[in-house]
């Protein structure tokens, strides 16, 4: 599983828009968000670059956790 920080996260609805931009991308993948910890974890066939990508598409500031 791939761990981004996520900023701008505060609400169910970013967690639906995160949720389904990366879903969009990949159907298959598991994508748990931690608003809190302003963490998202995603278990997908997705590079790190293409989750990016698709959490930025949606407005939220995100990087690599690590």
């Amino acid at each position: 599983m791939q761990v981004f920080n996520v900023q701008g996260m505060s609400c169910g609805h970013c967690v639906r828009a995160i949720t389904q931009a990366v879903q969009a991308r990949d159907p298959a993948a598991e994508v748990r968000v931690d608003l809190a910890a302003k963490e998202v974890g995603v278990n997908s066939r997705l590079s790190a670059e293409e989750v990016l990508s698709a959490i930025s598409e949606e407005g939220y500031e995100a990087k690599l956790a690590g």
